[in-house]
């Protein structure tokens, strides 16, 4: 179900329109009619374990190697291409 609400009614009644998303409504705010935002749940992450990614990631031997033309490239060394 979705609703959607002007800025003044919005910020009169968020305590109302945060009820409406926790209860997994969809609610749009308007200004002048025309749709500007949307009030959505926020997404829990839970609680972050370090190490998780171990073994699942690989970083590539040559990572932190840059060839010298894309060097030159930032430092517009590079005559453009025609």
């Amino acid at each position: 179900m979705s609703q959607t609400v002007n800025v003044h009614e919005a910020k009169t009644h968020l305590s109302r329109l945060l009820e409406a998303v926790e209860r997994g409504e969809d609610v749009v705010i308007a200004r002048a009619g025309k749709p500007v935002a949307r009030l959505v749940p926020a997404r829990s992450h839970g609680t972050r374990r370090p190490g998780a990614w171990k073994g699942r990631v690989v970083i590539a031997a040559d990572f932190d190697h840059t060839s010298e033309d894309l060097v030159a490239a930032f430092h517009d060394d590079v005559e453009p291409h025609p």
